[in-house]
């Protein structure tokens, strides 16, 4: 009778389970779409890794750029300060040089104007006259060597300043020559300035088409965070009503199931009772006797056809009515065959719970300091090595390897690993589970990760610092 219960029950239990199957197709459907999203949520995030780390380069680049343009607008204005110069040297050169030039004509003509003397009073006979008119051959000589110093002086002063005069004319050409090269020099600083300036604006443009690429991708990360939390909403919301449905039908199918044990056991009582109203027993003489009285007598009886029976056999027939009061939990266990415990009083719940949970915390504590170890190691996307470089879920995934533990590759995945917890509740080795990124949780707020491409494998102080998903723990 209780078998016939409990298959009668789990028949219905299964029918329920049939009329739930469209709410959790609709959830393999919205978890697999959740999935999509979440890879296009973890691309979108390393393009806006990519397009951070070329305007990095670009700004790096810029600032070079300035720097040399710096450079060479400090080099413009030195050339331009060195050809002021010379030409101030060149105007003093000119100046030197008409003044020697002055020079010399005034001691030419000083020159000519004592020759023209000594020919004017002397002409061809200076020399006699002098001669005759000296006193005597001291004072000739005398005469003959001053007029011989005249003539020398004024030969080395024209010698001198004619030397003077060459001497400030190669100078001047000098200068013009320096000039000539200090402004070729200017001009082609001032190209390189304006080939800077070219390749600055053309890199900054490049920039400010990095910000714009960069606003947009996250705009586009933003959409997509947002439509795994709608995501995410709709799945626990059907599996809350599926939850709900498969609760109403186990409470449907255990209504339909006390029914039918309540109709069985009428049946089986009507049953009885007409069995014991067949098994009524008479003496020799017709006379209905006590079925029990008469096998404690061993008095020969017979039923109601004259057939002789075994009274004791219908004693023990009637005694068995009460050997199927067992009682039985949902899944058809007996429960307690002496009727000696309340079926609502059974726990049925782990009680290996609170020492599962401490010894969780300590192989967290010891997945933490696994983890810490690859602290500055690169990020690497796809990559899973936790020396040469790893992508957020490839390192979560290598580090709880090395505890046995099998991560899904992908971090949509790793949301729906292990068992889930409440970040209020979060332990050190706990999973953090973010939009397209994942973490593990050290303990007083810190996490560790493979963060981007420029910060690579690190601590981060704060693990609030995106949306939280879920918190996973090992299990």
């Amino acid at each position: 009778m209780k078998k016939r219960i409990v298959c009668l029950t789990l028949a219905i239990m299964m029918t329920a389970a049939q009329v739930v199957s469209v709410s959790a197709s609709r959830e393999d459907e919205l978890r697999e779409e959740q999935a999509a999203t979440s890879a296009q949520l973890d691309a979108t995030y390393a393009q806006i890794d990519q397009l951070y780390s070329a305007k990095q380069q670009l700004q790096n680049e810029i600032a070079t750029l300035d720097a040399n343009l710096v450079n060479v607008m400090v080099s413009i204005q030195t050339l331009e300060g060195d050809i002021s110069n010379k030409e101030a040297d060149i105007e003093q050169t000119q100046a030197d040089l008409q003044k020697a030039q002055n020079a010399k004509d005034k001691q030419y003509e000083a020159m000519k104007q004592r020759i023209q003397y000594l020919y004017e009073k002397g002409g061809n006979e200076a020399w006699f006259q002098m001669m005759m008119s000296a006193d005597n051959l001291s004072d000739l000589l005398t005469k003959a060597e001053y007029t011989q110093k005249m003539y020398d002086y004024d030969r080395k002063s024209l010698e001198k300043y004619a030397n003077t005069i060459e001497q400030v004319t190669n100078l001047g050409n000098q200068y013009q020559q320096e000039k000539s090269e200090l402004e070729g020099m200017k001009q082609e600083y001032e190209a390189e300035s304006v080939n800077l300036q070219t390749q600055i604006d053309t890199k900054k443009a490049n920039s400010a088409d990095c910000d714009n690429e960069i606003a947009y991708a996250q705009e586009m990360a933003n959409e997509y965070a947002n439509l795994i939390q709608e995501q995410q909403a709709e799945i626990e919301q059907l599996e809350a009503e599926r939850i709900a449905a498969e609760e109403e039908a186990r409470r449907q199918a255990e209504a339909e199931a006390a029914a039918a044990a309540a109709a069985a056991e009428e049946e089986a009582a009507q049953q009885e009772e007409a069995e014991q109203e067949d098994q009524t027993v008479y003496d020799e003489e017709g006379n209905e006797v006590d079925a029990e009285e008469a096998a404690e007598n061993g008095d020969t009886v017979y039923d109601e056809e004259g057939n002789e029976v075994d009274p004791s056999e219908v004693v023990s027939s009637d005694d068995s009515s009460g050997s199927d009061d067992v009682q039985y939990d949902e899944y058809g266990n007996v429960i307690d065959s002496d009727n000696t415990v309340d079926p609502d009083d059974v726990d049925y719940s782990d009680d290996s719970s609170s020492s599962s949970s401490s010894s969780s915390s300590s192989s967290g504590s010891a997945i933490v300091d696994y983890a810490t170890q690859f602290v500055g190691n690169p990020y690497v996307w796809g990559g899973t090595s936790l020396t040469s470089g790893a992508d957020c879920s490839g390192f979560t995934q290598s580090v709880y390897a090395q505890f046995g533990y099998s991560l899904p590759r992908t971090s949509y995945e790793q949301q729906n690993w292990g068992t889930e917890v409440s970040y209020a509740d979060a332990q050190p080795g706990d999973l953090i589970c973010y939009g397209g990124h994942v973490a593990i949780y050290m303990g007083n707020g810190q996490i560790v990760h493979a963060s981007n491409s420029q910060d690579g494998i690190k601590i981060s102080n704060d693990a609030t610092y995106r949306t939280i998903l879920s918190v996973r723990r090992p299990s």
